[in-house]
């Protein structure tokens, strides 16, 4: 129902194919090799990174290192008052790691996630829940993917109810949460449903979304229902809700709690500022969510190779790529919370579709030897499409009697030739149905919906142009390295602080750091003219 500014495509995913397509990719990588083993410190000398301990191997020399460590740092689980240590359900936590970091210099912390209790798909009672249906014709994320063949599978929603919410308060005595058992903060996007059920006291239902973990896997996610309270009452809870009576648990709700290092202390790069050839991505920087993971291990990954490799860093900004907000937030806010990306955490969402990623990335994958040529060739004949829809198919006007006739009841009706460009602004109105008629099938969908947006948005679209424009000149103003921010005494004592910890790379990050104000901002930039670092009659450094 939302516009396509802040639309973006989802998927469930058959989570047991999915780690054997993902393993057999690892194994069948060239260079690329596997140590099964636990990782509990890294070397350094000199303040840059030698190599890793292991706890079998002993020790392996390295030239870069990438920590991932998940929720496993020191974790801990919590189901009810009961606790075990492990990073997740089945498998041990990582020690040592932590302890080593903190040697280092680095500062960490404490967060909790959670997740809900998995039940067995034959015990439900299908007929009293809704089925959501998915898409008739699934889009794939991937460009390499033409198309999904594979036959999907429904999801269920279902509801708790009062009689639900009055067995679950019987827990909170015993809820690690309310007791303080739980040290670390969860996140705020995707509470508990005890957690809910306290913060929104008014609601008399939360609805719950019923997903099968795979094609043969007889395991049902229950999300929504995320809880660490004792096993008994979880399992009382779940069976007042209607079609899960008579459920089967395969496997209760918990909480964990792990160690996470708060990422003002790493760079645009994810290196960390204390040691060199360090990065940390994923949770350890205090994100939740696998899409957050993932961007910033791929980043830190190329990262890593380019300094290697003796080459430019490689940074996407916040106009470019959600990659540049979620890292840019990171490293300049506090967090005392797990991050998620959300399209309303970027300024400019309408130029960062979904449907324009490949417009405004792909060259830079291909710049990385990750894109095909076949990738590559579909891609220049999307830009060209495009080129032709706004030269050829926009030009043109349209005849009252057809539009009339196609959008009867639908728009307002034209008495006189008007342009398509222009009737393309009303939000009924679909540049597809002009293209149809002249029996013109040579243009992708993709390219169609690009140049429709654009037309559409075109008012917001300028306006959001002419501000990152502006953007523009101040984010590439970059800061000097020798500025002593704790002597620049016209700055507040927070901007002083904030400013000498996080030492910006440029007057753009400088503005986005939390307790920087706008006259703070304005006395920095009258100290950098007075010493000459900034040019302001030209706009340039």
């Amino acid at each position: 129902s939302k516009g396509p500014a802040v639309q973006s495509p989802r998927a469930q995913s058959d989570r047991l194919f999915y780690a054997q397509v993902a393993q057999r990719y690892i194994d069948e990588t060239d260079n690329l090799h596997v140590i099964e083993d636990t990782a509990t410190g890294v070397n350094v000398k000199n303040g840059k990174v030698m190599g890793v301990y292991l706890g079998k191997a002993g020790y392996l020399s390295v030239a870069s290192v990438i920590i991932t460590a998940g929720t496993f740092l020191n974790g801990k689980i919590f189901i009810g008052l009961k606790n075990l240590s492990a990073g997740r359900a089945g498998e041990k936590p990582a020690f040592g790691m932590t302890e080593s970091l903190q040697e280092l210099g680095l500062r960490s912390g404490r967060l909790k996630t959670g997740t809900p209790m998995r039940i067995h798909k034959d015990s439900i009672d299908y007929s009293k829940v809704q089925v959501q249906y998915p898409d008739d014709n699934p889009r794939p994320f991937s460009y390499s993917t033409k198309q999904i063949t594979r036959n999907q599978i429904n999801c269920f929603i279902t509801y708790t109810n009062e009689t639900t919410h009055d067995i679950l308060r019987q827990g909170f005595h015993h809820s690690p949460l309310f007791t303080g058992t739980i040290k670390g903060v969860g996140p705020r996007y995707c509470p508990s449903i005890e957690d809910k059920i306290s913060r929104f006291a008014d609601k008399t239902r939360h609805q719950l979304f019923l997903e099968p973990e795979g094609y043969t896997n007889n395991e049902v996610y229950v999300n929504g229902f995320s809880s660490s309270l004792p096993g008994e009452i979880q399992e009382r809870a779940v069976r007042t809700v209607a079609g899960l009576e008579n459920v089967n648990i395969v496997r209760l709700g918990y909480a964990v709690e792990y160690d996470f290092f708060p990422p003002d202390q790493i760079k645009h790069t994810l290196e960390t500022k204390a040691v060199e050839n360090l990065y940390l991505a994923g949770q350890i920087n205090g994100t939740s969510g696998y899409e957050e993971a993932a961007a910033q291990g791929f980043m830190a990954g190329i990262n890593a190779v380019l300094k290697l490799t003796e080459k430019d860093i490689f940074t996407l900004s916040r106009s470019q790529a959600y990659i540049g907000v979620l890292i840019d937030d990171l490293i300049n806010k506090v967090h005392d919370e797990p991050y998620r990306m959300f399209t309303s955490r970027a300024e400019f969402r309408l130029l960062l579709r979904q449907g324009n990623a490949d417009l405004r990335l792909m060259e830079y994958g291909r710049g990385f030897g990750l894109i095909d040529d076949e990738v590559y060739g579909r891609f220049l004949q999307k830009q060209e499409q495009i080129e032709r829809i706004r030269q050829n198919e926009i030009r043109q006007s349209i005849e009252p009697a057809w539009f009339n006739h196609i959008y009867r009841d639908k728009s307002k009706p034209i008495k006189q030739k008007q342009p398509l460009k222009t009737l393309l602004k009303r939000p009924e109105v679909k540049l597809a149905d002009f293209i149809a008629r002249q029996n013109n099938g040579s243009y992708e969908e993709s390219a169609i919906n690009e140049v429709e947006f654009n037309i559409k948005y075109s008012g917001y679209v300028d306006r959001q142009n002419n501000i990152l424009d502006r953007f523009k000149r101040v984010e590439n103003k970059k800061m000097p390295k020798t500025i002593d921010y704790k002597k620049l005494t016209a700055l507040s004592v927070e901007a002083r602080e904030k400013l000498d910890k996080i030492k910006p790379e440029n007057l753009g990050q400088a503005t986005r750091i939390a307790g920087v104000t706008p006259s703070d901002i304005s006395a920095l930039m009258v100290y950098l003219v007075r010493e000459q670092w900034l040019d302001v009659s030209r706009g340039t450094q």
